[in-house]
């Protein structure tokens, strides 16, 4: 079954127009052939204060996201050294 995706508002404004051009279209093949099919099996749960998350890696990138249902919304696309500080700073 399809997942529906879903960005949160700082993802689109932020954090896509940062990305270079081919980095933008490995992590936009890795969400439809990933996270729109089967987000828990190619995911990594998260612990502590992002418990409820999910993460995925695409190359140096981090895709952090939740899965609601048949829903999967998008809190985070960054660079692995900033995602879990950017993460904390958008779940407060």
């Amino acid at each position: 079954m399809a997942y529906a995706v879903s960005y949160h508002p700082a993802v689109v404004k932020e954090d896509i127009p940062s990305l270079g051009s081919r980095d933008k279209e490995r992590i936009r093949r890795a969400i439809e052939q990933k996270l729109m099919t089967q987000p828990d099996l190619f995911g990594v749960p998260l612990r502590r204060s992002l418990k409820g998350y999910w993460k995925l890696r695409v190359g140096d990138y981090r895709v952090v996201y939740r899965i609601e249902g048949h829903q999967v919304f998008i809190f985070i696309i960054c660079h692995r050294s900033d995602a879990y500080r950017t993460a904390d700073r958008r779940s407060s």
